[in-house]
């Protein structure tokens, strides 16, 4: 089990390179989440044949893991809809009731059903790499913690307990967290981990050392900076940097922005500038604007136009696009009936109208473009795979002339539209596929196989010898 100081210490991506080590060793290995809080999410088999969601940290790793990954992995995820309302999805599926519920009341119900998964897991592989959430020595929530605490206690886990060394004060977070641990979980600890250190690790001598006189846990792992590793940033950590150079291109994040980390291959990929817009100023000099997903589309696009950003985007002369939610607030009209959203005037960018289900549509599937006008044209007759997860149903506004179909999923039907420059789509993930990629900027991307293997790769440098193994024993 990979427990952290705080969030955004690493977790995500150790337990991503742990599944790999492991899975090169010839084991059979499961990545586990209790409890997730992010509203990047991925679609996967749930239930009785029927499709669920997961955060998407555990969807990589099961890849890493050599998996295909399942409800189980991430029995609960907790996806934010305001600064104190989650929607709560068990083992894939929201449950509307839980989701009224007060923490404390939740927490009591949603922990036995979490356990039960993890139990199935460690039945049916050889082993369980398992992520902490936030930090384990939160002694207010002690006794309802049942995604850090009450996991290692019921997995009887080798513990590593991971820190961000650069934002400073890492021998204090390790001590600090150490100390406050319950006994019993605290003489789980195999090792601290101290993660994204740059300069000469000879400097922190005698801090490894004295830090184990005072717990009798031993510093196993010293890694060094690696913004370059391929992996999106953890479930709920924005890292807002702009990065690369050459075509800009302009992401809008909204508070509720989803699905953030379908943008990844953007940031690496050579000949890109990628940055995130706040203010009309943000967008200014962009060549492309992307309106991304939503948690709340109705609250976003409102505060899309308390910042000014509606007249920025309505006047940008070069591409836009919209994905799921983003392709909703390009149309005229959002109308909620049910109470899943809100009701509020798009863009006017597209002549769509949505209306919001009380349903979520949940599907991974093939996807295909029809034939495309510029600028948007490099795109046509591509194929690609792609996942929904969206409670709108979009369909063209009776009083306009309706857009050109864009894209339709294996079913046939029409999940994408084109109005000249704006282009908005239903589907998640395409700038993960290479087809994607080659056709918009004649380059393939770094394939994720290669993107694990330098992740193990990396640990087993950097890792004490044995350590990796050990745990197992």
């Amino acid at each position: 089990m990979v427990l952290g100081t705080t969030s955004g210490a690493g977790k995500s991506w150790l337990v991503t390179a742990l599944c790999r080590w492991y899975a090169r060793q010839g084991l059979k290995v499961a990545p586990y989440k209790a409890q997730n809080m992010s509203n990047n999410a991925r679609v996967v088999p749930g239930l009785n044949g029927s499709m669920g969601e997961i955060g998407s940290a555990q969807y990589f790793q099961a890849l890493a893991a050599g998996r295909v990954p399942e409800v189980r992995m991430n029995p609960v995820l907790l996806k934010p809809e305001a600064d104190t309302q989650s929607q709560v999805v068990v083992l894939g599926e929201v449950d509307a009731a839980l989701s009224r519920l007060p923490w404390h009341e939740r927490s009591a119900l949603l922990g036995p059903r979490a356990e039960g998964a993890l139990h199935e897991l460690m039945a049916e592989n050889d082993v369980v790499v398992i992520e902490g959430a936030g930090s384990p020595a939160e002694i207010n929530l002690a006794a309802n913690d049942y995604v850090n605490l009450g996991t290692a206690r019921a997995a009887r886990a080798a513990c590593l307990l991971v820190t961000d060394i650069d934002r400073g004060g890492a021998f204090a977070h390790l001590y600090g967290t150490h100390q406050l641990m319950p006994a019993d979980v605290r003489a789980q600890l195999r090792g601290f981990v101290l993660n994204r250190f740059r300069g000469d690790a000879a400097l922190l001598t005698p801090g490894p050392e004295q830090l184990q006189a005072l717990t009798g846990v031993p510093t196993v792992a010293t890694l060094p900076m690696w913004r370059g590793h391929g992996l999106p940033e953890e479930d709920g950590v924005f890292d807002d940097s702009t990065t690369g150079a050459g075509l800009r291109i302009a992401v809008v994040a909204y508070p509720r922005l989803s699905n953030l980390d379908e943008f990844q291959p953007l940031r690496q990929l050579p000949g890109v500038c990628l940055s995130w817009a706040r203010t009309p100023q943000d967008l200014a000099g962009a060549d492309w604007i992307i309106l991304p997903g939503s948690k709340s589309t109705a609250a976003d696009l409102a505060w899309l136009r308390e910042q000014r950003l509606d007249a920025a985007i309505n006047t940008h002369p070069g591409p836009i696009l919209g994905i799921c939610g983003g392709l909703q607030m390009l149309g005229e009209a959002l109308i909620d009936t049910e109470g899943v959203d809100g009701n509020a005037p798009g863009l006017g960018l597209l002549p769509l109208v949505t209306v919001f289900a009380r349903e979520k549509r949940l599907l991974d599937t093939t996807v295909r473009f029809d034939r495309l006008d510029e600028p948007w044209a490099p795109l046509s007759e591509v194929s690609a795979r792609g996942y929904e997860i969206r409670h709108g149903r979009t369909r063209a506004h009776p009083a306009f002339e309706p857009p050109r179909v864009a894209l339709r999923n294996a079913g046939g039907e029409a999940i994408g539209w084109q109005a000249g420059r704006v282009l908005g789509v239903y589907a998640h993930g395409l700038f993960e596929q290479p087809a994607v990629l080659q056709a918009l900027f004649s380059q393939r991307g770094k394939p994720l196989e290669a993107v694990f293997d330098g992740l193990a790769d990396f640990i087993n440098l950097h890792f004490e010898p044995g350590v990796l193994a050990g745990l197992l024993s």
